[in-house]
């Protein structure tokens, strides 16, 4: 079976080209810009733009599932019929959609919910199997403090004592790999979180220890956050996250068990992430 894998140099794309690879699946892996660099060596790369179906073409060729990794802020500018319509004809016969709590927490937020809804419903009604995953928050938004944390030892956040069981990327890509591969995942809805509900000031401490070195967590307030996520998010996407971050509803606090559920081994802790992940914030 051939794959085709969308956002293959993100957080969760990066690491399901990686365990595919290593299963030794025949893949084609592409985003804006990709190139052999970013990729274990066979796997091939072609660049292409979900807002223009027609260089997806190339992609798709020969592949038999898809992974579509549809978030970001281009989200906004895709048309999910069209490119539905594209993976049908390209003779794709399942997809996996990596799509966003929110959907179901954030009916109403048109960067949370609505948008990502317009596209779940494409993939629900272009004929095609499809799973689509719903994770909550991911532990490498933390990538964020990489910066102040590496040239100050220092992070800022706002609502440091509330949790949110946030999921590390590569439990979703494990999750996604094993929904690409096997049977049994047709037409399934899955909720994925972390472990654990973990706080800024947790994650903060998990850095921290990960670094063997002090870090001096500081508390903004809403206001400064924001102003600080400006800089690089809508208006309306700072506002709804902030939203989650600060007055989390019941769902969004809620422990999934899927992630154990599809893979055999409990999700991966913040903690963990940070170990492996603590060269960026060196």
């Amino acid at each position: 079976m051939s794959m085709a894998i969308t956002g293959a140099t993100g957080n969760v794309g990066r690491a399901l080209v990686e365990t595919l690879a290593a299963a030794g699946v025949p893949l084609t892996a592409t985003a804006r810009g990709i190139t052999d660099a970013h990729l274990p060596e066979g796997v091939r790369a072609l660049p292409s733009d979900l807002t223009d179906p027609e260089t997806l073409r190339p992609v798709l060729e020969g592949a038999d599932a898809l992974f579509l990794q549809s978030g970001g802020p281009s989200a906004f500018l895709i048309d999910p019929p069209r490119l539905l319509d594209t993976v049908k004809r390209s003779g794709v016969r399942r997809v996996v959609l990596l799509s966003s709590q929110g959907v179901a927490t954030r009916p109403e937020s048109a960067s949370h919910g609505r948008t990502a809804r317009v596209i779940e419903d494409a993939v629900r009604e272009s004929g095609l199997d499809w799973t689509i995953l719903r994770p909550g928050g991911f532990a490498s938004n933390a990538f964020a403090w990489a910066e102040s944390a590496r040239t100050r030892r220092e992070i800022a956040a706002p609502f440091a004592d509330t949790g949110l069981p946030v999921i590390d990327p590569a439990d979703i890509a494990e999750v996604a790999a094993v929904a690409l591969r096997e049977p049994g995942h047709n037409e399934a809805v899955y909720d994925l979180t972390g472990p654990e509900r973990v706080t800024p000031r947790d994650q903060a401490e998990a850095i921290a220890r990960a670094l063997g070195e002090p870090v001096r967590f500081t508390e903004q307030t809403r206001a400064e956050a924001r102003a600080q996520m400006l800089h690089f998010l809508p208006e309306p996407v700072a506002d709804t996250t902030l939203s989650i971050l600060g007055t989390p509803t019941e769902a969004e606090q809620r422990i999934s068990p899927t992630v154990e559920h599809i893979t055999g081994h409990p999700p991966r802790t913040f903690t963990t992430w940070a170990s492996r992940n603590i060269t960026a914030f060196r």
